[in-house]
C-alpha cells in the first residue's frame, strides 16, 4: 500500500467526489507504484484553515513513494496527480499542493 494523506477543507469536495479521487489516485499509485493506495482523509474544519488572510480553498495530497524518486521522474508524476485532482474537483492548481515524497530511511 502507498500511504497517501489529503488535507481537505471541510465542506468543499463532496462525498461522491471524494470516492471518485480514491479510486482514481489509488489507480494512479498502481501504474506508478505497483501498489493500491492506503488513504488518510483530513477535514479541516470550516473557518479553521485560511490562505492569505482568506478561508481557505486549498488542498494538500501527499503521497510516500515506496522507492526513491528521481526529479526527472517526480516531475511528471506530481503532474498526473494534481491532474487527477483537478479533474475531479475542479480546483485550480493555485489550490493544490502535491507532494510525492520518499521512504523515510529507518
Amino acid at each position: 500500500m502507498i500511504p497517501c494523506n489529503c488535507v481537505v477543507q471541510e465542506g468543499q469536495i463532496p462525498d461522491d467526489t471524494a470516492a471518485a479521487l480514491r479510486a482514481s489516485i489509488s489507480e494512479f499509485t498502481e501504474r506508478a507504484f505497483g501498489a493500491p493506495a492506503e488513504f488518510s482523509w483530513l477535514a479541516v474544519p470550516e473557518r479553521s484553515g485560511f490562505t492569505a488572510s482568506a478561508p481557505s480553498t486549498s488542498s494538500i495530497i501527499s503521497l510516500r513513494a515506496p522507492r526513491a524518486v528521481s526529479l526527472s521522474e517526480r516531475e511528471p508524476l506530481l503532474r498526473e496527480l494534481c491532474g487527477i485532482w483537478t479533474d475531479h474537483t475542479k480546483c485550480s492548481l493555485n489550490e493544490i499542493v502535491g507532494v510525492i515524497s520518499d521512504p523515510v530511511a529507518e
